[in-house]
């Protein structure tokens, strides 16, 4: 049986080969893209250098990166959809092309991987509009003998824009017995604000594996939960249960999949809340347990997370954080326990004296009280209650409409938003750490951002809200700082001399052999990858807006540039 383990190396160990260089396994928690919650793919955290900027590690890196996806938890269930997954990648950024791309796909899954190549077939983009089709790509597998090769329009076999303007590009999919496993971008155009598309000057590869999915194929399972990514957790679901995997599948794949990736999420600093990361989390937590709820298990989470431990014991973050992992899976737990009751009495008090729950009071049930639609029909049944699922299913699509309105405005900057006025907010952040650690304490520590065209918003680490005249204060030393007119530099080394230089960053194993360190006069000097101003000057007025708490021991401020 092939493992993750196994897999993940062969695969870093062939591209290391071919003059790659390992990059970090970087946080779920995105540093320095204003537009999404969570790290999805493994090129998330390259955008700056996929849209040109030099990498301080070279132009051929490989990696594997954990991922979070949260558009489709309500798909989590069936055999291959995960909240939580790690993608393995390869990159070119401006260096090979198509040919030898294909090529070390080729031989990995042929040579390392010991696929038979008539069990792959493979898609290319068919063209569209002004856009030629990829003859370039289908030849390439020609000559390699794939002759399975199917031509798809920009729905299948196109990348991006992840924004409404930057890079993107047909790719290329890459199935082996009809599932896919590997997708080959090439970069080489960038849509502009007027909907043209012109050639890249840096053309990029970029590609996306997934584990677990390759790790099925390998072993002839379709279900991806039967791999040992999932194996012991699914394990202690059922000796908890009493129950069988089989006949249960949805409820234990729910379970398994949504606290591997509370655990995960946990690892990486955020705690259960009602915004942002922090509701996604409560979120997970609590569809795990009133899944639990309908296979007969309460006061569960800690004691399933204990396998992920086990399973991923090469992310030395798990272990460093796993007590207050723990403790936050109890508590959300045991909060969410008591709603449930609450929504009991809800029910009851919404059937007194009927025969019928309507859609209305379902969906409130279910958005309100976390009750699944399968709870929701099994109390109609035990009290002889008529429930239409249809009229639930009216009511739910109605919000998901509204829900998908509210995320499209929320993230519509896209990906790759390096626009003018975020590079801007961006270089601010790094003024305002460093205020910060003058105004409050050297001790400060960034514990996030996320910025957009409109504004900056920074979280880190203070006990206590922060009184006007430091605010004040904060304001003060950044203005002064870009009414000097500093340039920004950028020096790369070593972390190890960038620590001695005294950059700010966290040096946990997170960065490579080199680091790129900005400096703005002698006020900052961070570790960073970008987008940045080239002089203080353009930045304009600086103004904290805003201050909040989001947990125990952390401070948000929101700020603009006026």
């Amino acid at each position: 049986m092939t493992t993750r383990k196994e897999l993940i190396k062969k695969y870093l160990e062939f591209f290391k080969s071919k003059d790659h260089k390992v990059i970090s396994n970087a946080s779920l928690i995105p540093e320095n893209d204003p537009t999404v919650l969570f790290t999805t793919a493994g090129m998330h955290p390259l955008v700056p250098y996929l849209i040109g900027q030099k990498h301080p590690q070279g132009k051929r890196l490989v990696n594997v990166q954990r991922c979070i996806r949260t558009g489709d938890i309500e798909e989590v269930g069936d055999e291959t959809h995960h909240t939580f997954f790690e993608m393995l990648g390869n990159w070119s950024l401006g260096d090979y092309w198509k040919e030898d791309s294909i090529k070390y796909s080729f031989d990995f899954l042929t040579k390392k991987l010991k696929i038979p190549k008539e069990k792959i077939n493979v898609t290319c983009f068919k063209g569209e509009k002004n856009i030629l089709k990829d003859n370039e790509s289908s030849k390439i597998w020609k000559d390699l003998g794939i002759n399975k090769i199917k031509f798809l329009g920009k729905k299948d076999n196109w990348w991006g824009p992840a924004g409404t303007t930057g890079p993107c590009g047909p790719d290329t999919e890459i199935f082996v017995n009809n599932v896919e496993i590997w997708n080959n971008v090439f970069m080489e155009y960038n849509k502009t604000s007027k909907g043209k598309f012109e050639p890249l000057k840096q053309k990029n590869v970029d590609t996306g594996m997934g584990v677990e999915r390759t790790v099925a194929v390998l072993n002839g399972y379709e279900d991806n939960y039967l791999t040992n990514s999932f194996k012991l957790i699914i394990k202690e679901i059922e000796k908890l249960s009493n129950k069988n995997y089989k006949g249960n599948e949805r409820e234990m794949r729910i379970i398994a999949d949504h606290i591997k990736a509370s655990v995960f999420i946990i690892a990486d600093g955020i705690i259960p809340g009602n915004s942002e990361q922090s509701y996604v989390l409560r979120r997970l937590i609590r569809r795990a347990v009133r899944y639990g709820k309908i296979i007969g298990i309460k006061n569960f989470t800690t004691q399933i997370a204990e396998p992920v431990f086990k399973i991923f014991d090469d992310y030395p973050e798990l272990k460093k954080h796993k007590k207050t992992i723990l403790k936050e899976l109890k508590k959300e737990e045991d909060k969410f326990l008591v709603t449930l009751e609450k929504g009991l009495n809800k029910f009851k008090k919404f059937t007194s004296n009927k025969k019928q729950l309507s859609g209305k009071e379902s969906f409130l049930l279910y958005q309100s009280f976390g009750f699944p639609i399968e709870m929701i029909e099994e109390e109609c049944k035990k009290q002889k209650i008529k429930f239409s699922v249809n009229d639930f299913e009216k009511a739910n699509k109605e919000h998901q409409k509204l829900s998908r309105t509210a995320t499209a405005g929320r993230f519509k900057s896209g990906l790759a938003d390096n626009s003018e006025l975020t590079t801007k907010l961006h270089t601010a952040a790094h003024l305002l750490l460093e205020g910060l650690k003058q105004t409050l304490g050297k001790n400060i520590t960034q514990k996030g951002s996320n910025i957009n065209a409109e504004r900056l918003r920074f979280d880190f680490s203070f006990p206590r809200k922060l009184e006007e005249k430091e605010v004040k204060k904060i304001e003060y030393l950044v203005n002064s700082e870009i009414k000097k007119e500093h340039k920004i530099t950028v020096q790369e080394m070593s972390p190890q001399e960038a620590k001695k230089s005294g950059a700010a960053g966290s040096f946990d194993k997170k960065y490579g052999n080199k680091v790129s360190v900005y400096s703005i006069g002698n006020f900052s000097k961070e570790i960073c990858a970008g987008p940045h101003v080239k002089n203080t000057k353009e930045l304009g007025t600086f103004k904290i807006k805003k201050q909040e708490s989001v947990g125990a021991g952390t401070r948000r401020i929101k700020a603009t540039l006026e």
